[in-house]
């Protein structure tokens, strides 16, 4: 079966397409969030940080599609998931608040370092990440989406999550709700074939997710994740479908995983190395950085210029959310119990 496409009144190329500043801005974000996925995973291995979900694979899909709802989106809001770090970053939240999440300490904004690395609530940064339990979020995006429908809002709502959560029966729940009710909902599902040690292959008997759209009578596509630019034009086609009342869709980006499910995980024990290997040649950075430097956009001198920017910016934040104390055990039940 051929993979279903976005089918819809829209142009095969959104009009307001990446600009030459988009890709250097988009790089600048990449290195960033790649530099500092790798300063917490280090600092799990030095009995620093608790757990660590690391994002590397996933940075173009995830950017790309926070560009997509900028450009073509009147309003949005994110439902997140733990691997999203490219995803917060990109919508304001700074690598010392992610620093605080990862070390629990004091100052962290989302959960008051109360709660997994990378959850909490933004709303004034446009994204949720409200639990680690997979699935849960999801059927909250569409009651957010169908919230905005009955308020008249112009707002379209981003669900991000990975291949083992469409596994989840609340998932198929939410977008049935969605398709018959036509809510401004994107699902971005990013496919790096493992739900934790299972492979795609022992959790459903379809090759790719994007093919189960057809039964919620919705648009769906497959997209290489790893690429920034094809990532940006399927999230703008679904994201201007669902600002002008066309419904729901699904996008979902082929992606890689490079490092274990989790710094808990061992994944030597169900994948082979050479797999990996094989894998990294998909890098997403790196593709980025070749199609800069190939088109001329990017010299040596103003790409090891932006490395180190990110290396300064990281090295900063890990200093202060260092020195940060831990939280006060007074306030251990603020927004958990009534305070009157």
């Amino acid at each position: 079966m051929a993979d279903a496409e976005l089918q819809t009144d829209l142009p095969d190329a959104p009009a307001d397409a990446l600009t030459t500043e988009d890709l250097l801005d988009i790089y600048a974000t990449m290195l960033l969030v790649r530099t500092l996925d790798e300063r917490v995973w280090a600092m799990n291995r030095q009995g620093k940080a608790a757990i660590v979900a690391s994002s590397q694979g996933h940075e173009a899909a995830q950017l790309a599609s926070v560009w997509a709802l900028r450009k073509n989106a009147p309003d949005f809001f994110c439902f997140t998931y733990y691997r999203d770090l490219a995803v917060t970053t990109a919508l304001g939240l700074t690598a010392e608040d992610s620093l605080r999440g990862f070390l629990a300490r004091d100052g962290e904004p989302l959960s008051g370092a109360r709660q997994f690395p990378q959850h909490g609530a933004a709303p004034e940064l446009k994204f949720i990440n409200h639990s680690n339990v997979i699935g849960t979020h999801v059927p909250q995006a569409v009651g957010w989406a169908l919230g905005a429908k009955m308020r008249g809002e112009d707002t379209v709502v981003a669900c991000f999550f990975g291949d083992g959560t469409t596994s989840q029966g609340e998932v198929h729940e939410a977008m049935n709700f969605a398709s018959i009710h036509k809510l401004p909902i994107v699902f971005f599902v990013e496919n790096n074939k493992y739900a934790i040690s299972v492979p795609m292959s022992r959790q459903m008997a379809i090759e790719r997710y994007a093919l189960r759209a057809e039964g919620y009578a919705m648009p769906g596509t497959t997209v290489d994740g790893t690429d920034v630019r094809a990532s940006y034009q399927a999230a703008s086609i679904a994201v201007q479908l669902a600002a002008i009342g066309g419904g729901p869709s699904i996008v979902e980006f082929d992606v890689e995983r490079y490092l274990p499910h989790t710094s808990d995980d061992d994944d030597t024990v169900y994948r082979d190395p050479a797999e990996i290997e094989q894998a990294r040649k998909r890098d997403p950075l790196e593709k980025l950085h070749a199609l800069l430097s190939g088109t001329g956009l990017l010299s040596e001198e103003r790409d090891a210029a932006m490395k180190k920017r990110a290396r300064d910016e990281i090295n900063v934040a890990t200093d202060s959310a260092e020195a940060a104390p831990f939280p006060s055990d007074e306030d251990v039940f603020r927004h958990v119990t009534s305070e009157t």
